[in-house]
Formats: structure tokens, C-alpha cells, sequence
């Protein structure tokens, strides 16, 4: 048996020497060790944002079709590699192959994509209250960004953070989260051979305590750009506020998915089983909890129970044609098995599913249907992260948005319906940052991917998200 391999931080565009300390990363389909990675010290973080502010001028200098150029050369190795670093993904992270293999061309088109906006990057010429003056707006960088990841779509999110501050001028330190870093390092392999100018893209490696806390705590970290839970991001919030460095935060979500009586119901079922599904039901923007009018609550519930209990779930590396894999790790099982326990305890009935899945190894959970919800219910107001959909009977749309906005949440949400005004009026109701009107849950890049509330601050995706990752400069200019 060959060697795990050990990955090395990414300093100032090089691979570091050997690090004092490593972290273990294991496949979570069946616990086997995929590698070792550095626990990065306090120097070597520091060498890192040291690195990014110094190539900071110079990068913003470069002509924006230039900066543009680069990108564009990192998605074409990303596609060139796409079947290994899809492979990569399921190993450390658990998806199965195909969505892996959609994140990393996702991936390589985001690129391009942010990439395209070199030439489009706009500010304002304003008109003034003085004879004589003209007021411009120009965009530009912040300087150095933080791009903190999460772990359920680890690939796609360094582009996600790189992208956006790169072509608008920033540099970039990346902190892979510490339980699937393999996919970053490998794409941190791809990306020094395009020849990017040193100091521009750093990672570092290691935990939320030694690495996130120097990150959000330096004062010369410009903007931090965190995607994972609330706790982190109330965490990263006061770390940041002695510098008032500005924040960019993607946090948790619990999406209802409203079906009304004149709804498609093979359609709804398919769309939110698709919604709930994927990656395990370990997304932000998962459909998290479900109100069904009375009308067509039974026929609704039963259909997707069929739907749910038909799912193809285990080891996305021996097994193939599967739709769903493992939940990350230990800890999320368990987090799943307690609510679906204390949900059942409230009064919730289990239609299909409900316990850990009878498999050899992993941390699986059967895809979960669970009926007789109500409000008050813990797993109806908080996220659960797993292949579990607990179902609301409601008797009526005002109804269904009432109890969708009574959350600490407002990330996305879902309408089945076949009337068009309906669904704008629910669109006007809902106070969410995303609303999908008979399909997935899956935004696009050219949208503006944001929440309301707890949810977080900011968002990505589209001109929005780009000009997260500039500041206005206004200029007073009398003739």
C-alpha cells in the first residue's frame, strides 16, 4: 500500500518545508486515512497575510484583463484534471461522484465566469450641486481578504472567495476547513502552475481556534469572507470588531418548502427530495422543512415518502449510480439521531426512514420522512444538516408564510404552485433572500446568493457579489 500523502502550506506562491504539527483527514464513508495536513503555527500564518499585503499594489495595478487572464488559465487546468479532483472530493467530503464532478466544473465556469466581468467593473460619474464640479465614483480594492471554508462544498467555495477578490484587485489567504483541505491543496497545485504572481493566493492549514482566530484578528486582514454555522460567524464578528474589518458571511439556513393545493405534487416531490438530498441534506440552501395545504397534505406526504424511502444511498467510492453518501462525520450523525429522537418524543411520526442505516461502515443515516410536525418543534426551528424532511399541514398560503418567517433564519425557500399570482404573492410575503418557484433549491452564479437575518451578512454571486470586494472612492473634482 502506497504512502498517504502530506501537503504542505502554500506561502508567497510556494509550497512550505515540512510543519511542526498535521492533522489526520479521513474518509467518512469508511474511516480511512486520505492524508495528513499541516496544523499551521503562528509564523507560518503570519508569513501568509504577511505575503498577501505585500503583492497586494502590485496585483491591483495589473490591468484587470490581465488578472482576468490568470483565472481563466486556472479553470482550463481545473477542467483537464476534472475526473481525479472529483474523485478527491468524494473521497475526503463524502458526495457522490457526479455531484462532485458538477462542483468541479461549476467550479472552472464560476472562473470564467468572474473572470468576464475585467472589462465591466463600473463605478458612477454623479452629477453635482456646484457650477463647474464633477463627482466620480470609483471602485476599488479592499486589500487583503480572509476566505474561510466550509466543508460541504469545499472546491466550489475557493473559487467562490478567490474569484471575486482577485479580478476586483484583493489578494487572498484561504483556510481550508481542517476536515476535507485535500481538494484545496490539489487545487493550490493547479493553480502555481499558471504562474500567478507570488503573495496573491496563500493557504493555510489547521484549526478554526489556531488559524481562524489569527486570521479574523489581524489588522491587516481587510475583509474576512466566512461560509459554515452562526456560531462561527457570531465568533468571527467579535473577533473582527476591534479592527472593524469588514465582513462577508454565508451562515446557516432552514428553508421551507411551501406546497399549496393547486401544486404539481410529482413535481414538488421530485423538486424537494432534490433539495433535500443532495450532499446529504449537508446545505445552507436545503429545503429544511416543508408546510403542505390539508387539501393535498396525504397524497402529498405519501408520494414522497415513495420518493424518499427509494433513495440510493452508501460508499459514492465502491458504489455507483448512488444518490446520496455519508454525513461528514461522527458528531453530525449524532446531531441528526437526537433531533429525529426528540422530534418523535414531540409527537412527530416517523413515516419513513428514522435511524442510522444498517451499512458495514460510515456515518449514514436513512433519507427520513416525518409526518404530525408542528411549529414548536425543535426540528421545525433548527438546522438539521441530514437527509431528514419534517412536514406541516397548513390551511393556507398566509398560514405557511406566517410560520417560514418565524425563524431565526432567512436564507432561501420554495413555492409549488401553478398559479402565477400566488406565487408573486408569496414572493412579497416572504422574508428570505431567496425564493424558488417550483424547483430545486440551487442558485445560480449570475444571481446574488444572500439571507435575511441569522442567515448572514452580505452575499455572492453575480455584480453583487462581486462588488462585495470593493470599496467606493468618490472624488470631488472642481474645474
Amino acid at each position: 500500500m502506497s504512502e498517504i500523502p502530506v501537503y504542505q502550506n502554500y506561502i508567497n506562491g510556494e509550497f512550505q518545508a515540512e510543519s511542526a504539527s498535521y492533522i489526520e483527514v479521513t474518509n467518512p464513508a469508511d474511516g480511512t486515512v486520505l492524508s495528513k495536513v499541516p496544523n499551521a503555527s503562528a509564523t507560518e500564518i503570519q508569513q501568509a497575510i504577511d505575503a498577501a499585503k505585500a503583492a497586494q499594489k502590485g496585483w491591483a495595478a495589473t490591468p484587470a484583463i490581465e488578472r482576468a487572464q490568470y483565472l481563466n488559465r486556472i479553470a482550463d487546468k481545473l477542467r483537464q484534471n476534472v475526473d481525479r479532483l472529483a474523485s478527491i472530493i468524494t473521497q475526503e467530503q463524502g458526495k457522490v461522484l457526479d455531484l462532485a464532478t458538477v462542483e468541479v466544473n461549476f467550479t472552472a465556469d464560476y472562473l470564467d465566469y468572474m473572470a468576464g466581468w475585467a472589462r465591466r467593473i463600473e463605478g458612477d460619474i454623479i452629477t453635482s450641486d456646484r457650477p463647474g464640479e464633477n463627482i466620480f465614483l470609483f471602485r476599488k480594492p479592499l486589500g487583503v481578504v480572509a476566505g474561510i471554508l466550509p466543508w460541504n462544498f469545499p472546491f466550489f467555495l475557493i473559487a467562490r472567495k478567490m474569484a471575486p477578490a482577485l479580478i476586483t484587485g484583493n489578494t487572498i489567504v484561504i483556510k481550508p476547513s481542517e476536515e476535507t483541505p485535500n481538494n484545496c491543496f490539489e487545487f493550490t497545485r493547479l493553480l502555481n502552475e499558471v504562474g500567478l504572481p507570488k503573495g496573491v493566493f496563500n493557504v493555510v492549514c489547521g484549526t478554526g481556534q489556531q488559524v481562524g482566530e489569527a486570521l479574523t484578528t489581524s489588522n491587516k486582514i481587510d475583509m474576512i469572507s466566512f461560509t459554515g454555522s452562526v456560531a462561527t460567524g457570531s465568533a468571527i464578528m467579535a473577533a473582527a470588531a476591534p479592527n472593524v474589518t469588514k465582513l462577508n458571511l454565508e451562515l446557516g439556513g432552514k428553508a421551507p418548502a411551501i406546497v399549496l393545493e393547486d401544486a404539481d405534487l410529482d413535481l414538488a416531490v421530485e423538486a424537494i427530495k432534490a433539495s433535500r438530498v443532495i450532499n446529504t441534506g449537508q446545505v445552507c440552501n436545503c429545503a429544511e422543512r416543508i408546510y403542505v395545504h390539508a387539501a393535498v397534505a396525504d397524497t402529498f406526504i405519501s408520494k414522497l415518502s415513495e420518493a424518499m424511502k427509494a433513495t440510493r444511498f452508501g460508499n459514492p467510492m465502491t458504489q455507483k449510480d448512488l444518490e446520496m453518501g455519508p454525513l461528514i462525520n461522527q458528531a453530525s450523525l449524532d446531531k441528526v439521531v437526537s433531533m429525529v429522537e426528540t422530534a418523535k418524543r414531540e409527537g412527530a411520526q416517523v413515516v419513513t426512514g428514522g435511524k442510522v442505516a444498517d451499512l458495514d461502515s460510515g456515518f449514514h443515516y436513512e433519507p427520513t420522512v416525518l409526518a404530525g410536525c408542528h411549529s414548536d418543534m425543535e426540528i421545525m426551528k433548527k438546522e438539521i444538516f441530514g437527509p431528514v424532511l419534517p412536514v406541516q399541514v397548513v390551511d393556507s398560503l398566509e398560514e405557511a408564510v406566517e410560520l417560514a418567517n418565524a425563524s431565526e433564519y432567512g436564507l432561501t425557500s420554495s413555492v409549488y404552485t401553478q398559479n402565477l399570482s400566488t406565487a408573486m404573492r408569496a414572493i412579497n410575503m416572504l422574508d428570505y433572500g431567496e425564493t424558488y418557484i417550483n424547483r430545486e433549491n440551487f442558485e445560480a452564479m449570475q444571481g446574488f446568493h444572500a439571507g435575511a437575518r441569522k442567515s448572514g451578512i452580505g452575499g455572492a454571486d453575480g455584480k453583487y457579489g462581486l462588488y462585495e470586494y470593493t470599496r467606493t472612492h468618490v472624488a470631488y473634482i472642481q474645474s
